[in-house]
């Protein structure tokens, strides 16, 4: 039986826009594969100095673990102090951002890009990804487009976080929900 989808028919310049000439972006992929993707450790100070260069917003005291993969820069503002845990994956075609004293943990996947099932032709149905203030992302959890982690929130290790979070609660799940308040009363 034939199927309905039709992948030839995906024009991929609808829908994204990459923010930067194809040199730039080459620039940062070569740039990126020797700093970020490399597991030598190269210092936090670097790293944010070079993530400025190419047009990111990154506040001071920003540490950032090696085997960081971060897609478009231009696209990604962090905040003061905010850690980026080793092998941190942000799909960033439209912009992340992540708040000050945020902690992303080992592995957390930031995916802001998606496709629309629904249409035959597969087009980007893409939106951004915002992190509060002093919110902490556990390891392995995925972030699904258009979500929000509210100020100060705990989401659980190996999370599916598909809907916007409230502050000051601990999230747990898949699909992710809050559990109990972060503090006590």
């Amino acid at each position: 039986m034939p199927t309905r989808v039709r992948q030839d028919l995906f024009d991929p310049r609808r829908g994204l826009d990459r923010g930067r000439s194809r040199a730039v972006e080459l620039l940062w992929y070569g740039c990126k594969l020797v700093f970020f993707l490399s597991a030598w450790p190269w210092p936090s100070a670097l790293r944010v100095w070079l993530l400025r260069r190419f047009g990111a917003r990154v506040g001071p005291g920003v540490v950032i673990k090696p085997r960081v993969n971060i897609h478009l820069p231009w696209k990604l503002s962090v905040g003061a102090h905010a850690w980026l845990g080793e092998e941190v994956f942000i799909l960033n075609f439209e912009p992340v951002s992540i708040g000050a004293h945020a902690c992303i943990s080992q592995r957390v996947f930031l995916c802001t890009g998606n496709h629309d099932f629904r249409d035959v032709t597969m087009p980007y149905r893409n939106r951004p990804i915002v992190v509060g203030d002093g919110a902490w992302v556990g390891a392995q959890v995925f972030v699904a487009p258009g979500v929000s982690i509210g100020d100060e929130a705990v989401v659980t290790a190996g999370s599916v976080v598909t809907r916007p979070l409230p502050p000051a609660m601990i999230c747990a799940g898949h699909p992710c929900a809050p559990i109990k308040p972060r503090w006590p009363a």
